[in-house]
């Protein structure tokens, strides 16, 4: 496994910690303002979930399972996203529908919950529901990073396929998979009756929309786009250039819809984002399935496991 990582995540180790994500507590300082405030540490169902404080925010954490980073929470401003690959799935949720419009929105994968209480912040009344498996890791979270009352968040302790395949026709404004079991995408959530699954559960013009990682010629990720195609007739990509490239093995974010993406605002809207991603769609999405097949059910296969150096100083 990837070794433990403590302290701040800057930008720049957010980016690349934004590579795959995915008991008694044990406490350890760190310094915030010259004041020692600890760090958390505790087994879960996953392995060891361990909360490291923001040296330079008061109240922000970041969650790694097993030393890898998942995610980074500021209570404070619950509206602000450090990792690039949230940042990017938070800039799809803000083109699902017209500013401050609140969403029905279902997360596959839960972790720190930070996309719930990003949507929450900036969408009030929202209805959202969660899917995580590892319900110690809900309750360490829950306990140590508490949510707002009034947010209309609902965590389901249970296997993410499961509670796709049980929410309702047509619910879902938005469903965003960030589904991983250690730093790997699952296989039965990589199929196209998954994507099918999604597709039902979403109302007309839903988005769905996917956080994965891979690395090298990126043949999971072929394979994903040509999976999301022969189920949503609009499918695009967001990744890294060096990612694109293989240059380094990292996250890239899928989008599919019914509807038109509005891929040229979701431009404008990550111009200013400290690390740049291309949009990769039409033509130039055709050349990258490159005649990658379909993933089902009876052959599916998790994505690969990242680099043991993804995640080290």
């Amino acid at each position: 496994m990837a070794r433990k990582r403590k302290g701040q995540v800057s930008e720049a180790e957010a980016e690349r910690a934004s590579g795959p994500r995915r008991g008694g507590a044990a406490r350890s300082g760190a310094a915030r303002g010259g004041a020692a405030v600890a760090s958390i540490s505790a087994q879960v169902a996953s392995g060891t979930a361990e909360l490291v404080p923001d040296r330079d925010r008061p109240k922000a954490w970041t969650l790694l399972l097993d030393g890898a980073p998942q995610s980074h929470v500021d209570l404070d401003d619950p509206g602000r996203l450090t990792f690039e690959y949230q940042r990017r799935l938070g800039r799809v949720t803000d083109l699902a529908a017209a500013p401050g419009r609140p969403l029905n929105a279902l997360h596959l994968g839960g972790g720190g919950l930070t996309l719930p209480r990003y949507i929450a912040a900036t969408r009030p009344r929202s209805r959202q529901q969660v899917a995580e498996i590892d319900t110690a890791l809900t309750e360490l979270v829950r306990r140590e990073l508490p949510l707002e009352r009034t947010w209309q968040i609902r965590v389901r302790g249970g296997d993410a396929r499961e509670v796709l395949t049980r929410t309702p026709e047509g619910w879902a404004d938005l469903v965003i998979a960030d589904v991983f079991s250690g730093a790997r995408v699952p296989a039965h959530c990589a199929t196209v009756e998954f994507a099918e699954a999604a597709a039902r559960a979403l109302a007309p013009g839903g988005h769905y929309t996917a956080n994965i990682a891979d690395g090298g010629r990126l043949p999971f990720a072929r394979r994903q786009v040509a999976t999301l195609r022969a189920v949503f007739p609009e499918v695009a990509m967001v990744a890294d250039p060096a990612v694109l490239r293989g240059k380094r093995f990292g996250n890239l974010i899928l989008l599919a819809s019914t509807a038109p993406l509005a891929l040229t605002e979701l431009g404008r809207a990550m111009a200013g984002d400290p690390v740049v991603a291309r949009i990769v769609h039409g033509a130039d999405l055709d050349d990258f399935q490159a005649g990658a097949a379909v993933a089902r059910d009876a052959e599916a296969e998790a994505s690969p496991a990242p680099p043991d150096t993804v995640f080290a100083h």
